[in-house]
Parts: structure tokens; sequence; C-alpha cells
């Protein structure tokens, strides 16, 4: 009988496997499944913890690869290996160590590209081959679910492929992460630059875009503009109305005005012309995939991307919600058979009650030829009594009742409401209004009322009859344009998503639109946190705001791919081509390497008129560490002493000292040491005065800092 090892991506979901069978015994390292129908001779079930391993580092092919210099460029390997990841060996060895007992070994990582990465790098770094290998693929923790899918294990063959598509993409990131951050970096340092850049794929555009808002907004010249604006007294209430007419130049409107032979504030007599009401149906949202979930739970309750993440993938492994990193908002009638029968369950969970409009499936939301891998995030069979509810945390609970009602609201009638539109003639110039009146809250009374109604900006009309005169008053209204705002975390994910739209290549527009922007459902959250740690970005009252730092990055890499989505859509193109075994991952590698080799070549051009900005970071290596020797002691060297340079020898009565910044300009370590040791420096630019200037310094007989307007070289 075959000896089964079965390996999990972490311990959560080995227990969760786990707890679908009879366990026979557990260990620190793996859990011992008791023979049964599925597993005969009984199964060993192991687990990675996230990576286990990783591809080395560059010091680990070449020592020299350790410092950043900009001769070793590029830094590409002939052959990429992974290592044990730090902290993870015990559990490597233990893995390895079954690995190599197996008859038949089972991935049961996560069901999609990095999954199957994960899978293969660990077994590739074992050096076990040989051996049948199988895949589980199921969307749900559930018991039965689980059980299914290992009386249904599928081979191979896509999971191969897969992990090919995944490590051409792991090694091509790492490639332009390492080649392009430093070199980069290494060239902003020559002007002065005393931190570092992060440069990656996703990362940098990801930024850019965030960057092109800030721009937006920064560029935006507020103007006015001017419309007639009319107050209107009826029999049984007051409202307002415009007239067809918005323009910059305030003597058009008045021109219409007198045309009409109206006055401001003069008591006047309309009529109202025409009253058009309307009965609008709005349908349930469509089911959720990630990015929707993170979109809402940021809106309603200000949670970044990366919080619901975590708080779903919890709901996840305690079996309450279907499989979170989905980008699908469909589902099967598979799973919309057992959703039918659970109304009832679901309804008392979320505390609601309602009769279902209809039970059978809308194309809407059930569509088996939409979903792939993965189907919409939903209840799973398992309806929680209210003591496992009660057990949830806060942020628990209100996601999952956000998918709760989500689901249960496709059963649920169309929200209702009347648009009204009015139009009050005066002397003969038409005033148009319009309002909005509930009438039926429908499937809007399964979610939480939001603080603030985005029907409050569309006032309430009074009733009013056609040709019912009211008193009037009219006069111009001055209203100011508004810049575009920042984006929200929320917001930016839609945009990640979305990012297809701005571009100009039709063919990147349609690749993005099917890979749905950059990052994908499982990525978007971690990148934007990597992008926060970078100090790239900053979140401040939940809208995001690019840092100094930020905008150096962007004016570094402006015009190159790496600014732009399309080098996401180019890579996804052949990386799909891979996934279905059309591609080769060494093609891919090779133009990868191509692109290196031609930003290296192209980039000391491109940044020469970048702006070297103080991001208040510090190189760890200049960071108190001797400059230049002291001009006047000797004995002393000038230190950087963070907020200006000075003698170490000051306790001993050296009291030279220079400062940071000098007319607006930071002053480098680097020229301070050639102040130092040469008294002048070559022609800087970037000071202010009322005009920009540019002027070499020099130090003078007492040490001090002063510009050398006659030194032209």
């Amino acid at each position: 009988m075959p000896n089964v090892v079965i390996l999990a991506e972490k311990p959560s979901q080995a227990k969760a496997y786990a707890e679908a069978f009879t366990v026979q015994e557990k260990t620190k390292t793996y859990i011992q499944l008791k023979p049964d129908e599925t597993f005969p001779n009984g199964a060993t079930i192991t687990w990675g913890v996230g990576h286990l391993v990783e591809l080395k580092e560059p010091h680990d092919y070449k020592p020299e690869w350790k410092r950043w210099k900009l001769e070793q460029l590029p830094i590409v390997p002939d052959r990429f290996h992974e290592k044990v990841s730090k902290g993870k060996w015990e559990q490597f060895q233990a893995v390895k160590k079954l690995f190599q007992q197996a008859d038949v070994i089972v991935n049961a990582a996560d069901v999609d590209r990095e999954g199957s990465n994960i899978f293969y790098s660990i077994l590739r770094l074992t050096g076990v081959k040989g051996k049948p290998v199988q895949r589980l693929w199921i969307n749900s923790l559930e018991k039965d679910e689980v059980r299914k899918g290992f009386k249904n294990l599928r081979d191979n063959e896509k999971d191969l492929r897969l992990f090919d598509e995944a490590k051409a993409r792991q090694i091509s990131d790492w490639l332009v992460g390492i080649n392009a951050s430093r070199l980069f970096t290494l060239l902003l340092q020559k002007k002065g630059f005393e931190s570092h850049l992060s440069i990656g794929r996703v990362q940098s555009p990801t930024v850019y875009l965030i960057y092109q808002r800030h721009k937006e907004i920064e560029n935006f010249v507020s103007e006015p503009f001017y419309q007639i604006e009319g107050l209107f007294k009826a029999e049984k209430g007051t409202y307002k109305g415009l007239a067809k007419i918005k323009d910059k130049d305030k003597a058009k409107v008045q021109a219409l005005m007198d045309q009409h032979g109206l006055k401001e504030k003069e008591d006047l007599t309309g009529n109202v012309q025409k009253v058009d009401k309307k009965t609008k149906y709005q349908k349930s949202p469509k089911l959720h995939s990630l990015s929707t979930l993170q979109s809402v739970a940021n809106r309603r309750w200000k949670y970044n991307p990366s919080q619901v993440l975590k708080t779903v993938q919890k709901l996840y492994e305690k079996r309450l919600v279907t499989y979170p990193r989905t980008d699908c908002n469909y589902i099967t009638e598979n799973e919309f058979a057992y959703v039918v029968n659970n109304v009832k369950g679901y309804q008392e969970a979320l505390n609601v009650s309602f009769t279902p409009v209809s039970l059978k499936p809308n194309k809407r939301y059930v569509n088996g030829s939409k979903v792939q891998e993965h189907y919409a995030i939903i209840p799973t069979k398992s309806v929680p009594t209210q003591k496992k509810l009660s057990g949830l945390s806060r942020d628990e609970q209100n996601i999952y009742n956000e998918i709760l009602a989500t689901t249960l609201s496709m059963f649920h009638t169309d929200y209702i409401y009347e648009e009204t539109t009015l139009y009050t003639h005066v002397h003969d110039l038409p005033f148009k209004s319009t309002g909005k009146r509930e009438v039926s809250q429908g499937w809007k009374e399964l979610f939480p009322k939001p603080s603030k109604s985005k029907d409050g900006k569309e006032a309430l009309l009074p009733e009013v009859q056609q040709g019912e005169e009211v008193g009037a008053r009219v006069g111009i209204k001055e209203s100011m344009t508004q810049p575009p705002k920042p984006y929200t975390e929320g917001q930016l994910i839609n945009m990640m998503k979305t990012c297809g739209k701005l571009m100009d290549d039709e063919t990147d527009v349609e690749i993005l639109k099917e890979v749905e922007g950059l990052g994908t459902e499982a990525t978007r959250s971690s990148i934007i946190e990597t992008i926060k740690a970078q100090k790239y970005i900053e979140v401040k009252k939940n809208n995001v705001y690019v840092t100094a730092k930020g905008i150096m990055l962007c004016e570094a890499i402006e015009g190159t791919l790496l600014s732009s989505p399309s080098l996401t859509a180019k890579w996804e193109a052949y990386l799909r081509k891979i996934g279905n075994g059309e591609g080769s991952k060494q093609v891919f590698l090779k133009q990868t390497g191509q692109f290196i080799e031609k930003l290296i070549q192209e980039t000391p051009g491109s940044i020469k008129d970048v702006q070297v900005r103080s991001t208040g970071e510090k190189t760890k290596k200049n960071w108190n560490e001797p400059i230049a020797k002291c001009p006047r002691c000797s004995t002393g060297s000038i230190m950087d002493r963070y907020k200006f340079y000075a003698c170490s020898a000051y306790k001993e009565g050296c009291k030279v000292s220079f400062p940071k910044r000098l007319a607006g300009k930071s002053l480098t370590n680097n020229m301070i040491k050639t102040l130092c040791e040469k008294k002048r420096t070559k022609v800087l630019k970037g000071f202010k005065g009322k005009k920009p200037f540019s002027t070499a310094l020099m130090l003078d007989e007492e040490y001090k800092i002063k510009f050398d307007f006659q030194n032209k070289s």
C-alpha cells in the first residue's frame, strides 16, 4: 500500500485538512491520519510555513555581490537556486525526511500559481525525484469539500506548468528588483542621495499612480464658474433649481438674466411646467471578489486592504467562508445549490428575516462559464451558531456579515426609489430641480446604514402640481472648480485593478483587463504595505499621499517601463503562455535580461535632472562615520551630527561646524568632504534665492562656507 505524504502551505491549512479525517498522531512537524476509505493506508500531513524556501541572495552566489557597486551590474547568476528561509530549517528537514519516505506526494498548497511555486521549490530543494505527485484543488476548507477533494486528486501536469510560470515571474522580479534598486540608488547617491531606493515591477508603477494623482492635485488651478439659481416657494414647501447655463464668464450668465428680464433678489412668480416622476430599480450587488470586499470594507469601516485579507483568511480557516484570494464575482450551480438550502440558516445568523423573491439561479450571480480556478467569496455550508458568532472578533463579525448580506441579497427584492425632475419656468427661463424618494429598501435592509447618506446630496422635493404657480427669487451663483481628491486605500486597490484603462496601447489595455491590472487579488494588499514600509507613501485619515522619497523615485523612473503598468501587461501576456504550455521560461528570462541591460545603458543619462530630496533617512554606511579630517585642527574628523556637521574634537575646543542646508540646498557628505580637502567644490545647481542659481562653494579663512561666484570651472 502506498505511503501518502501531503504538503499543506501552512500549519492552519494542515489542521483544517486533518479535521476532515481521523487523527492518529500529532507532532511538531506533521499530523498522522488513521487509515480510512480515502487513505486505506493512512496518510501524513506536513506543512511549509509560508515560504519555507526562497531564492538565494546575490552574495550567496558571489561574496563580492554583497557590496553595491555600479561596475558589478548586471547581477545575473548562471543558474538560480533556492535556500531554506531563515528560522525554518527544522521544518524543512522534517518535510525532506517525509518526502524521502513517501510513495506518493500530494501538493495541497493554495490553489494558484504561487501555491505551485511553494510546493515545487520545496520539493526541488529536498532533492527528492521520480516520485508521483498529485494535486489537491479545492475552494473551501469545509470537511465535506476537503474529503471530496482528496478523493478526486488531479494529476500534476497543469501544476508543473503553473510552477514554470510562477518561477519565471519570481526570478524576473528578483532580477529587476536587485539590479534596478542598485542602479538607481548608486546613481542618485553620486548626486548626494543619502538613502536607498527599492524598485520593483509592481510596486514602482503603483507608487507612480499615486504620484500622478499628486501632480494633478498640485497643478490644479481652482477657477470660478457661474450659474443661475432659483429658490422657489410652493404651497407645500420650498425647493431650488438651476438654469441650463454654466460658464466661467460671469458676463454671459448676466446676459441671460438680462435677456429674460430677471433681477437678483426680486420677488417673482414661477410656473411648474413639468413634473417627471420615474421609478428606478437597483439590483443587489454582485458577489464579492477579494478586491470588492477590500474596497467596501475600506469605505465602510476604514479597514486597510491588508487588514481585510488577514481577517477573511481567518474566517476561511475557521471554515465560515470560501477561498478568499479570488478575483471572481460568480459561483457555479453547485455552490448555489447549497446556498439555497441554507438561506434560512444564513438569515438567522445575520438576524434578519425576509421571504426570498426566487430560489432559482440568476446569471448575474450564478454563471459557471465565468468561474475558472476560484469562485466568489460566499459563506460555507457550515452555518455558525450564535455562540460561534459571538466568539468572533469585531473585524471578523463585520467582514462575515458583509459576505453573508451580499450572498443573501441575491434572493431579496430590488432597492426601489422614485426620481423626480421638476421644470419651473420664470419669465420663460426653465429651471431644473431633481430629487429622490425611497420607495422600498429591498436588499439594502440587509446592510448597515451608512453614517453619511449619499442620498442626502439629492434634495427631497415637496409635492407640487403641474401648472402650479410658485414664488421665485433668482440670482447668480458663484462656485469654484474642485481638484481631484487623493485616493483612499480602497480606491487604490480598484485603481491597481483597473489601471489598464489609462494605457494608450490597445494590446496592453486588453491584457491588463484580462489579468486585472497590477498585482493579483492575493498580492495587492501586500504591495501597498511594502510601499508604505519603504516610505514612498503615507496614509492620513484613510487618504494616500506620496512622500518626498516617493516623488524622487517617480522622477527617477519617469519615462521608463518601471513607471508604467505596461511592463506587467507584457510580462503577464507571456507568463500566461508558459502556464498554457505555449511559452518557455528560458525565453522569458532572456527577455528580462535584455530589459535590464537596456536599463543600465539608458538610466545614467535619464536621471541627470532628477532633484535629490531629503527623505529624513540615513544610509547606515554614512551614519556616525568620519567624513573627512577637520581642516582646522587636523586631529579631529568632521562627523554627521544629524542636524549639522561638526568636528569630533569639539570637547578639545575645535568649534568647526557646517550647516546641513544652505540657500535651500542640502549639503551632502561628499560636498563637505571636498570642501575640507580641497577648500572648493565645483559649480553646484539648485540653490534658491529670489531666483534659483548655481555657484561653487569655498571655505574662507575662518572655516565658514561661502559662495564662490568667481569659480566657473
